[in-house]
């Protein structure tokens, strides 16, 4: 009886819910026809636009003065806050512009309609989005997905990343907004990508990636020289070979036994050009001379000073040896005497 009871009062608010969210939507619909409401409404949206468009100016200006200041510093720290101040700065734009569109409905309703409050179109505004929610859904997910990316600090402008599970797409994010990202390819093409579709992120976190290439070798000199001479034929700049060769260490292993490791940097994407075409050209290069001192192929890895410190630790932590309590200890102590 009690459920029953529940159940028709639960009904009756339904309905009574339903026939105002109608009689409110009436209402605006034939609002929007009566009179100058229609022009009035054009006439806001247009002065939103505008406003939005030239905040955008002034935003898009500031966030290219702290490109430039992150360009400029040549602390890490400092180039990192300067790029997360342009990232928000970008990310900024499209909430303005949503703003002033909010701003120039609220305001077309409140002349329209002078002695109502705005309630009416706020519960116009529930119900659509209730209904229209189906339609709009992915793009309310990329506007979930967007947003804790941003809270949670993944990537900003400026930042060299590689999507995953989208290998492929990999370069320089340009832009961000709550619905996508736009990241600049190291071929020039400009890739544009949902939010939502983005699982994660692979950040090169200096802006390169160090590739270090182990050799064996029985006389170290010749060996030096034949380094400087690949680097004389890899090629290099920004989106290429960064950083050529250079000897990082030498450690003599027997009476003629050598390992060396030589250290480069390249552009993310770009890393075969160490990976494959300088191994093959030490090679080449080793095979011409009158003594060849290479005794294996090298072996081309990445490194990265942070991530083998903090790989050292966890195998030197996972070393360890569990060791008794020391109460227990002290309790065997006692029962042995």
């Amino acid at each position: 009886m009690n459920f029953m009871m529940f159940s028709s009062v639960a009904d009756t608010a339904t309905d009574k819910t339903l026939q105002q969210s109608t009689s409110v939507l009436r209402q605006i619909t034939d609002t929007l026809f009566a009179g100058n409401s229609l022009w009035v409404l054009l006439g806001s949206l247009v002065v939103a636009g505008l406003l939005g468009k030239g905040v955008s100016i002034v935003l898009r200006r500031v966030s290219r003065s702290f490109g430039k200041r992150a360009d400029a510093a040549a602390d890490l720290a400092v180039v990192n806050r300067f790029r997360r101040a342009e990232t928000w700065t970008i990310l900024s734009i499209a909430i303005v512009r949503v703003v002033f569109v909010i701003l120039g409905l609220y305001f077309w309703w409140a002349f329209v309609h002078p002695n109502n409050r705005p309630s009416g179109l706020i519960g116009a505004s529930a119900l659509l989005a209730i209904v229209l929610g189906g339609v709009i859904s992915p793009m309310l997910r990329d506007f979930a997905f967007g947003s804790g990316m941003m809270a949670e600090h993944w990537f900003g402008v400026g930042d060299l990343i590689t999507v995953v599970p989208f290998g492929e797409i990999q370069g320089v994010v340009e832009r961000i907004t709550l619905r996508s990202t736009r990241i600049r390819g190291l071929n020039g093409e400009v890739i544009w990508i949902a939010n939502q579709n983005i699982q994660g992120v692979r950040i090169a976190q200096k802006g390169v990636w160090t590739m270090a290439i182990e050799l064996f070798v029985t006389n170290p000199q010749a060996a030096e020289k034949l380094i400087e001479n690949t680097n004389a034929l890899l090629p290099t700049g920004p989106s290429l070979v960064a950083t050529r060769l250079g000897v990082m260490s030498v450690d003599q292993r027997a009476e003629d036994l050598w390992h060396i490791t030589a250290v480069g940097e390249t552009a993310p994407g770009r890393e075969w050009l160490l990976q494959h075409i300088a191994i093959d050209l030490l090679k080449r290069l080793d095979e011409k001379t009158k003594k060849p001192t290479l005794l294996t192929d090298p072996v081309a890895r990445y490194a990265d000073n942070d991530t083998e410190r903090q790989f050292a630790r966890a195998v030197k932590n996972a070393k360890k040896i569990r060791r008794a309590p020391r109460s227990i200890k002290l309790g065997k102590t006692a029962k042995k005497s």
